[in-house]
């Protein structure tokens, strides 16, 4: 389970923060998941909450979009959507996509308070 070690790397970039710009408590996370960067929702999640207590993510809200993926047919030239990778273009049933979108995990924002 990856997503172990992924929450661990989101809880580091939280607490560099932390400590950067001084704020005492997380109040929401917001992170993007892409649906093609293997990343299983659910189970990041339940790492998150996992490893929170005692940490600066305690009692914050996590929010995660799953921004779909995009793809550049070569094909057809055009920009498509793709659910999963070695999917068909839906504009002309073609294999030769480069992904564009949805490859990413990454912290987005945070709301946070001095208090």
């Amino acid at each position: 389970m990856h997503e172990a070690s992924l929450a661990g790397g989101v809880l580091q970039v939280v607490e560099d923060a932390a400590r950067r710009e001084g704020f005492a408590r997380l109040l929401t996370l917001r992170l993007e998941a892409g649906q093609l960067a293997g990343v299983d929702v659910r189970a990041l999640r339940f790492a998150l909450d996992s490893i929170a207590p005692g940490t600066v993510l305690e009692g914050a809200r996590i929010d995660i979009d799953e921004p779909p993926g995009q793809a550049w047919c070569m094909h057809c030239a055009q920009t498509v959507t793709l659910r999963q990778r070695g999917d068909a273009c839906d504009v002309c049933g073609g294999f030769q996509l480069q992904p564009t979108g949805g490859l990413e995990l990454r912290v987005v924002d945070m709301r946070v308070s001095d208090d």
